[in-house]
């Protein structure tokens, strides 16, 4: 059985436009992994391709074994390679969508969503709508549980350098 979670990162000063154009931005995107290289060491971007037909972004995350939690260190015998997809439509002014996964290669699981980027009255919010399945018979639901915790963790950190960014892009607000 999967465990679903949503999660919303608010930019209260920023419009879906500043923001799309953020994620356009390869330079956004290598500043973004540098920032968590300080979570985990090993993070680059692959690939970016962005224009009228929307935004393809691939990274790649790598956590060495022993920062994994016990459990996760049962199942994963070497450094867990996180290759990270995200697409989003083209832009609009009233919302942008796009969806995002995450794979292990020979993981014992999945892990995506959905993603909205749409305006608010004070600004805009990106919200990702996250599903975790892991097929291992007894530990699984723990793996997924533990999974979505620490999405909601990255998000985060995404979200406060995203804004830390745009200030940067627009320091008149």
């Amino acid at each position: 059985m999967a465990r679903r979670l949503d999660y919303s990162a608010r930019y209260p000063l920023h419009t879906t436009k500043e923001l799309y154009a953020a994620l356009s931005n390869r330079d956004y995107w290598d500043a973004r992994m540098q920032e968590m290289r300080k979570y985990s060491p090993g993070n680059e971007v692959v690939r970016l391709e962005a224009g009228d037909g929307g935004i393809d972004v691939e990274l790649h995350h790598v956590l060495p074994r022993e920062m994994l939690p016990e459990i996760a260190q049962t199942v994963i015998r070497k450094d867990m390679v996180i290759t990270r997809k995200e697409s989003y439509s083209p832009f609009a002014p009233d919302e942008i969508t796009g969806k995002y996964s995450a794979a292990i290669p020979a993981g014992p699981g999945s892990l995506g969503g959905t993603i909205r980027l749409f305006p608010t009255d004070t600004g805009c919010t990106m919200r990702f709508s996250s599903e975790a399945k892991v097929f291992i018979p007894m530990v699984g639901p723990r793996l997924e549980q533990l999974m979505l915790v620490n999405l909601v963790d990255l998000f985060r950190g995404e979200a406060e350098f995203t804004v830390q960014w745009l200030e940067e892009q627009h320091p008149t607000r």
